[in-house]
């Protein structure tokens, strides 16, 4: 599969740092995922700490190929500012999901998914399965 046709995910934290490094991860854990357009959308415009409706819209773009970008969010204020772009309707690209998934284990499991060519449905059953992920 052409790597324009896989699902394009957003990785959305208050921390620029944060959302980057999850990306990196995420892809690296993934064998590189180099097919899987991710983009980070981490901190406010100027740098600081938090979330900016301009920084997710222009991720969002940036990944979309058609077939859905997946969002996964890291806490409160980014699933309020993701839901409220996707309420508006003509913000993010059409086909534009909120993945209720934890931060760093649901990116990865979103990246390993997308990379296989699934769909946005798949991606985001893989991402929210890691939420059963358990460490001991």
């Amino acid at each position: 599969m052409s790597d324009d046709k896989r699902v394009g995910i957003v990785l959305v934290s208050h921390s620029a740092q944060v959302a980057a490094s999850v990306a990196e991860l995420a892809k690296g854990l993934a064998g590189g995922a180099e097919a899987v357009p991710v983009a980070p959308a981490g901190g406010t415009e100027g740098g600081g700490l938090g979330t900016s409706a301009e920084l997710i819209c222009a991720a969002a773009a940036a990944v979309d190929r058609g077939v859905g970008v997946a969002v996964l969010t890291d806490l409160g204020s980014a699933v309020l500012t993701v839901k409220a772009l996707i309420a508006e309707g003509d913000e993010l690209p059409e086909g534009t999901r909120l993945v209720d998934a934890p931060f760093v284990e649901g990116a990865v499991a979103a990246v390993v998914t997308a990379a296989t060519g699934a769909d946005l449905d798949a991606v985001e059953a893989a991402a929210a399965e890691a939420y059963g992920y358990r460490k001991v």
